[in-house]
């Protein structure tokens, strides 16, 4: 096991149930409710849920209906999101006072390496229980942690205690932790390549383990190196603060299924609207556009394009999206949902001197 990587403390900090938690704090007739964040309608999704709705099953982006069969007193709050994103600053700033390595992974979790932290606290549980006692100080919310050596660990372990607790494995306990663990719980490991996994055999940590990193990559690719390193309980990956966000995204379910070009066209734009909006915002652009559509019967097919060059204009992103659009077609049943996400962003500073594609 490498020992540099044996010496990091990192931590794993992830709000609980967080929109339902934020919206069950600001509400007090909704505590003690299963509460779920997201649409009631026939075509809405569930965003997120309390853990009085998960004892139900009810879970984040299941649809709204099944949300309903399985617990009928379930009741929908419409998402708040600036609420949530202004929550999310507090943290952070909690976060701050600690470590400038912050890897935030979304509004209500992130990676922090406090190896070296700005209080001289020399135990990385010390360090996440004040943190998770001062979130909830301020915020009125509880958060969960996990605390390791590695990314990997210190994110499973962050799952082994929920809500309002914390884990730690440490570094003589990493191996037997991993063994013991289905490989379908391994974070990165999603049910499709589970399956494969048990397909081959492969159903614990242990079982991993017991594989050559040849054969993992023959069935894998480059993900099979990873699942390689992680069947070891290790994990070089350093925590990044400042991450360059990798893709922008929107997407868009229908009340109704559509059937006619016009209607996708139409329905694709305020996707469009959404990510174009980010761009000018961030001044990123993107090469690779994607378009996502998802069935009547929920069956999904995605369809990119990669261009030499960034797509400089809103005309642009119209113009090429239309054109995916368009090769979807005859349709082969109705369309309930359409996304649109552009990736491999650049920067001003990277794409200057190259010709912008298409900026009409």
């Amino acid at each position: 096991m490498d020992t540099s990587s044996e010496n990091r403390k990192i931590i794993h900090l992830d709000m609980d149930a967080f929109y339902a938690s934020v919206e069950q704090r600001d509400n007090p007739a909704l505590r003690g409710k299963p509460v779920a964040v997201g649409g009631s309608r026939a075509r809405g999704v569930v965003a997120a849920a309390s853990y009085e709705a998960r004892q139900f099953g009810v879970r984040s982006a299941m649809p709204s209906s099944t949300a309903l069969r399985k617990c009928p007193e379930l009741v929908f709050v419409k998402p708040r999101f600036e609420v949530y994103k202004e929550v999310s600053r507090q943290i952070r700033a909690i976060f701050a006072e600690y470590t400038p390595l912050i890897e935030p992974l979304s509004l209500d979790e992130a990676y922090l390496d406090v190896t070296e932290n700005l209080k001289g606290i020399a135990l990385a549980t010390q360090v996440a229980r004040e943190i998770r006692a001062e979130i909830l100080r301020q915020t009125q919310l509880t958060a969960s942690a996990g605390v390791s050596y590695n990314k990997f660990l210190a994110k499973l372990a962050s799952d082994h205690r929920k809500p309002n607790g914390q884990f730690v494995i440490r570094p003589e306990q990493g191996l037997a932790f991993v063994a013991q663990l289905r490989v379908g719980e391994f974070h990165g490991i999603g049910p499709a390549t589970a399956a494969r996994l048990n397909q081959l055999g492969i159903f614990s940590g242990l079982d991993l383990r017991q594989q050559s990193e040849a054969f993992l990559r023959q069935h894998f690719g480059k993900a099979g190196g990873h699942y390689y390193l992680i069947a070891r309980a290790q994990d070089h990956r350093p925590v990044v603060p400042d991450r360059v966000r990798k893709s922008v995204g929107s997407e868009t379910t229908f009340a109704e299924d559509l059937h006619k070009l016009q209607e996708l066209l139409e329905g694709l734009q305020p996707c469009l609207d959404s990510v174009w909006d980010y761009c000018q915002r961030t001044g990123l652009l993107g090469r690779t556009l994607t378009l996502k559509v998802k069935y009547a019967d929920f069956q999904q097919i995605t369809r990119s394009r990669t261009l030499p060059a960034p797509l400089a204009s809103m005309a642009a992103l119209a113009q090429i999206s239309q054109e995916l659009v368009q090769g979807c077609q005859p349709l082969p049943k109705g369309v309930r949902l359409l996304g649109v996400s552009l990736s491999n962003l650049e920067t001003p500073e990277d794409f200057i001197g190259k010709q912008l594609t298409l900026s009409l």
